[in-house]
């Protein structure tokens, strides 16, 4: 039985600022599930001793984003386990699915664990894996990771419920996943088509990696790599390696949106100008003009 959820406290969103629930809060009222929005949890005593009232035998953590003390790991009788969304050791911290995008990893996964008092260093209970695509965004990834996530941890609550649950102490060097910072999203083509690429998936939807044009920025969402050779032979041009990073060899709206990276050529998919929505270049080309031969900073 369900005894309770936990979930983030009511936020001001939208344009109104009018407060918003989360969706497990919404779920639970819908459920006549009992809901609890500390707005901390550390030094609680309030909350820690209603917990110790409730006194569960399992919590399960997923994507909460406050890390729980001692006091609270130690009520529940099978323990608090958590659902992180990388291979552990691999990513451990705040933004791991982000970084494996932004790393251009091939593989990543979701992983159930049991939580001790160290960000997740817990000992390993299941795991998923599953393949990257090549241009799978963060937000695209972050949908499928949820599904397969929820079937891992329905999984993990049976097998403990039963006792067959394996416990597993994570081997081997482990990597941290930070928080993303606004800083990171500027386009550098001093680094390769294929670290330029990483960045505009990696930080999409989240903040959307962006270039300046005439001192106005503009995010880019989705770009393809075209290698020299194939940008030639679309454009019936010759692009050299002699053209520098960042100029734009492509500007009309009935071809699209050609940018020089440091090795090949990039063909933008989805742009957004400031204070304007998410289009096509060729949407975007229409009502504004990018002069080919421009260097993008």
């Amino acid at each position: 039985m369900l005894c309770g959820v936990v979930t983030a406290v009511d936020r001001k969103k939208g344009r109104g600022m009018k407060l918003s629930e989360s969706d497990v809060k919404v779920f639970a009222k819908e459920k006549n599930i009992q809901v609890y929005q500390p707005e901390r949890v550390k030094g609680n005593n309030e909350f820690i001793e209603k917990i110790k009232e409730i006194n569960p035998d399992l919590i399960c953590v997923v994507a909460y984003g406050k890390i729980l003390p001692k006091e609270i790991l130690d009520i529940p009788s099978k323990g608090c386990i958590n659902l992180h969304a990388s291979l552990l050791p691999k990513y451990r911290g705040a933004a791991p699915i982000q970084w494996a995008v932004l790393n251009g990893d091939k593989e990543t996964g979701v992983t159930t664990m049991y939580m001790d008092e160290k960000m997740d260093e817990g000992d390993i209970i299941l795991q998923e894996k599953v393949e990257i695509g090549e241009y799978e965004t963060t937000g695209e990834l972050w949908e499928r990771l949820s599904h397969i996530g929820a079937d891992l941890l329905v999984d993990t609550i049976k097998q403990i419920e039963k006792g067959t649950a394996p416990r597993k102490k994570q081997e081997g060097n482990y990597s941290i996943a930070p928080m993303l910072d606004k800083s990171m999203a500027k386009i550098d083509f001093e680094n390769t088509a294929q670290e330029i690429k990483n960045k505009i998936y990696g930080l999409n939807p989240i903040m959307g990696a962006y270039v300046i044009y005439e001192e106005k920025m503009i995010k880019i969402w989705k770009a393809r790599i075209l290698s020299n050779n194939e940008a030639s032979s679309i454009l019936q041009m010759n692009i050299t390696e002699e053209i520098e990073p960042g100029t734009i060899i492509e500007a009309d709206s009935k071809i699209g949106l050609y940018i020089k990276a440091k090795n090949g050529v990039l063909k933008v998919l989805e742009m957004q100008g400031e204070k304007a929505k998410r289009m096509t270049p060729n949407d975007f080309l229409r009502g504004n003009k990018l002069e080919v031969g421009k260097i993008l900073k």
